[in-house]
């Protein structure tokens, strides 16, 4: 848990619970936080002690401890974009989440639609913009059209994020998003119902979640929305059966198209019965409030069950 972006201290909300409802009796558990300071294991006192970056283990009394496998809690980087996961690769260690390639496409949100277009997903217009190019005001009006997203390339969590109404206010939505990342994407506003729907690996059967519905207080489901009670999150969502089998079949199509493992959390706004893509995660928050538990609990898989079932599959 942990990691190097904005997301940081969600992570560590998330892998907390995870170490709260992991089996005990199954499961000899170690909190490992990483920062881009230093990599270390927190004891139940939250005493810190080293570890060992060559083997990715740790020293207790003298005794030193290698793991049979990671449960990646990491939003953002390094464990959402692929960079832990190649790293696990090298050291033979199984890690719940998909491997290094698959995270790195599906956390770069330009590559992920560019990617999944020859699959005939939808996904709104874009215009791509990296730090240092000349902004066209005009060109990106005409592309995308008002109002608009402006969002980092590769951040989670809405951080670097705006919707943007005028066109005299893209300079500042764009410098803000630039804060998170040096590649960004401008999207055009999708006017519809919002849904995110959990698909899991589970008893071996690749098998999505019930779908929730995103209503927003705010202007969008931004930050504030997702992790400061300024929405309301209804699942099962309330759309139709046609728009229900819809995304849930795209969401279990993409899943396999790309070779996912482990958790996905994907983001659709239906234009009439046709699911949208927005972007997907493949480290979704896993607290007791986030989605996915949610949509998990829904289906009758508690928290200890749904953090167990991850680790049996990486084990697979």
């Amino acid at each position: 848990m942990g990691g190097y972006s904005s997301e940081h201290h969600i992570s560590i909300k998330s892998g907390n619970v995870v170490y709260k409802y992991l089996d005990a009796e199954k499961y000899n558990a170690y909190r490992i936080v990483i920062t881009k300071e230093k990599w270390f294991y927190l004891d139940d006192e939250n005493q810190e002690l080293p570890l060992d970056k060559s083997d990715f283990s740790i020293t207790i009394d003298g005794r030193t401890i290698h793991f049979d496998c990671v449960f990646n809690a990491i939003h953002g980087t390094p464990g959402e974009d692929g960079l832990m996961q190649a790293y696990f690769e090298l050291l033979g260690i199984p890690q719940t989440s998909c491997d290094h390639y698959e995270a790195a496409l599906t956390f770069n949100k330009r590559d992920l639609l560019s990617a999944l277009k020859p699959y005939g997903v939808p996904c709104a217009k874009s215009y791509f913009l990296n730090k240092g190019q000349s902004v066209d005001e005009n060109a990106i009006v005409d592309k995308v059209g008002l109002p608009c997203f402006v969002k980092a390339n590769r951040a989670g969590s809405s951080y670097g994020v705006a919707k943007v109404h005028k066109k005299e206010d893209l300079n500042a939505a764009i410098a803000n998003a630039f804060k998170e990342d040096s590649q960004i994407i401008i999207e055009s506003f999708l006017d519809g119902t919002e849904v995110s729907v959990g698909v899991i690996t589970h008893n071996k059967e690749v098998t999505v979640l019930p779908v929730t519905e995103i209503i927003s207080e705010n202007d969008f489901f931004d930050f504030e929305a997702k992790y400061m009670g300024k929405s309301q999150e209804i699942t099962p969502a309330r759309i139709s059966k046609t728009q229900e089998s819809k995304v849930k079949e795209m969401a279990k199509y993409i899943y396999k198209v790309l070779g996912l493992k482990g958790y996905t959390r994907s983001e659709f706004i239906f234009i009439g019965d046709e699911p949208h893509l927005l972007e997907i995660n493949t480290t979704p928050g896993l607290t007791e409030e986030s989605l996915l538990p949610q949509q998990a609990n829904k289906a009758g898989i508690s928290l200890g069950e749904l953090f167990d079932s991850a680790i049996v599959e990486a084990l697979r």
